[in-house]
Order: structure tokens, then C-alpha cells, then sequence
């Protein structure tokens, strides 16, 4: 494995680690160990395709395969599927923080971090950081393709802008599940299986392959409050025009209380385990 070289921390007592890591040091040694996780692609780019294929291949098969006898045409399905399946993508795309972050733990990389004067949360942080530059891949990929296909935009850049900020923010915040289940796993592939037997149904119980007025009375309470159909909602209007104040609000609430749930459980957990 190529050498780390993470940023001194705050001055240390002659013969010893320093004390104490300040909040900015705490601040350059995650970027610093984000820059690593980012640059592991140049490495190894098939990591870059693990996350690249899957969404094309989704996008291709719902437009071709089911837009005609959903929407009636494969343009008109196109438009009401894509900023859903961008949405979806990205909660995928946040289990390679747990992937990555159980590989290095098992790996021991971990243990060789603990021995530097670091603060304890910096890889945590440069994980879910890293991530941030893979979602904006992904994000631009997915729409890249939809575009390709013939998907429009209604309301210009600003609110290209604005859906994929929220993404972004969205993506932030889902990243302290990803860790706390990377921490808790016992090797990558747990994380993987996590991610068919959980987020599979969140993703596809929503209204992000059929609009919600098909299914039925009793499937369309869930489907309504489901976090993934309110972010689909918030990247249309966004998108496409249509309702944005409440679906956005909606989004940056789960957002907040995901984030308040599970980032003290990530990092609870994280000092336990190492």
C-alpha cells in the first residue's frame, strides 16, 4: 500500500504525540485521507465502474424495456423516470463508504492510522468525504445518458444546480448508515448484501418507476412518506418544474434526522472497534 502523508497535528511535547488535535488539523488530515480514497480509482478503475455500469444499464433497461407500456412512450417515461433513478443511484452509491471502510479496517490500515497523531473522526470524514466526489460522478453520469436518450431540462442550470446540491446533501447524511454498517459488518461483502435486502425495497416501493396513483390505497401511505419518493418529487420540480418548496424541505428533514441518528452511532461504534 502507498505511504499516507497526513498534515502534523498541533505540537507535540518533546518526545511524544501532541495531546490534542486541533479542529483545522482534524480538517486537513480528512482531506488529506479523502484525497487517498479519490485517487485509489487511478489505481484501480474498475472501482470507478462498480458504480458507473449499474446505472446505465437501469436507465437503458427502464426506459426501453418498461417506458412504453408505463408511460405510453419511452420519451414521455424517460422524463418522469430519470430524476427518480438519479435519486436512487445515489443512495447506492453510499454503500461504497461502508465497502471501503470495512476493507480497510479488516485490511489493518486502520491500526496504522491509530498510531498517527490524527484526530479519531479525520477517517471517518475523509471517507464520507471521497464519496461526495464519486456521487457527483455518478450524478453527472446518470443524467449525461438520460440526456443522450433525450431528456430535457425545464428549469435550466439553477435548478440542475439545485437538484444536485440537495443530492449531495441527501448523499451526506445516508453515508452515516453506510459507515455504521461498514463498521458493524464483518467483511465487505455483508455490506453488499445489506445494500439488495435493504435498499432494494426502500428504493423500489416509491414513486420513482410508477406514479404513486397506480399502486394501491393501502401501499400508497408508505409510498408518500418513503424518503426516496420525496427526494424523486424534489429533483422533479427542481428539474422539470412542478412542486419544490415541501418536497425540499421534506428532504433536508430526513436528511437531518438520518444524520442526527446515525453519525453519533457511527462514531460510537467506531471507537469501540478501533
Amino acid at each position: 500500500m502507498s505511504s499516507v502523508k497526513v498534515p502534523a497535528a498541533s505540537a507535540a511535547p518533546e518526545g511524544g504525540l501532541p495531546q490534542r488535535v486541533s479542529l483545522a488539523d482534524g480538517v486537513r488530515q480528512s482531506l488529506t485521507l479523502a484525497w487517498r480514497t479519490v485517487v485509489q480509482v487511478r489505481h484501480n478503475p474498475w472501482e470507478l465502474s462498480d458504480f458507473s455500469i449499474q446505472p446505465i444499464m437501469f436507465v437503458l433497461l427502464f426506459t426501453y424495456v418498461f417506458g412504453g407500456a408505463i408511460a405510453g412512450s419511452v420519451s414521455d417515461y424517460l422524463t418522469f423516470m430519470l430524476p427518480g433513478m438519479v435519486a436512487m443511484n445515489m443512495l447506492f452509491v453510499t454503500l461504497y463508504v461502508g465497502q471501503g471502510l470495512n476493507t480497510d479496517l479488516t485490511k489493518g490500515v486502520f491500526d496504522r492510522l491509530r498510531s498517527l497523531p490524527i484526530a479519531r473522526w479525520a477517517p471517518l470524514a475523509g471517507r464520507i468525504m471521497a464519496d461526495q466526489v464519486k456521487q457527483l460522478w455518478s450524478i453527472v453520469l446518470v443524467l449525461g445518458v438520460g440526456m443522450i436518450l433525450g431528456f430535457r431540462l425545464e428549469n435550466g442550470f439553477l435548478g440542475l444546480a439545485g437538484a444536485v446540491v440537495l443530492l449531495l446533501v441527501f448523499a451526506l447524511a445516508f453515508s452515516w448508515v453506510a459507515v455504521l454498517v461498514g463498521l458493524t459488518a464483518k467483511d465487505a461483502e455483508r455490506v453488499q448484501i445489506f445494500g439488495f435486502t435493504a435498499l432494494f425495497p426502500v428504493t423500489f416501493v416509491s414513486n420513482v418507476f410508477v406514479p404513486v396513483e397506480t399502486m394501491p390505497g393501502w401501499l400508497q401511505a408508505w409510498v408518500d412518506v418513503n424518503p426516496v419518493s420525496i427526494i424523486a418529487d424534489a429533483c422533479r420540480g427542481l428539474m422539470l418544474g412542478g412542486p419544490v418548496a415541501t418536497p425540499v424541505l421534506q428532504t433536508l428533514l430526513w436528511a437531518g434526522a438520518i444524520a442526527a441518528v446515525f453519525a453519533p452511532l457511527s462514531v460510537w461504534t467506531f471507537k469501540r472497534r478501533v
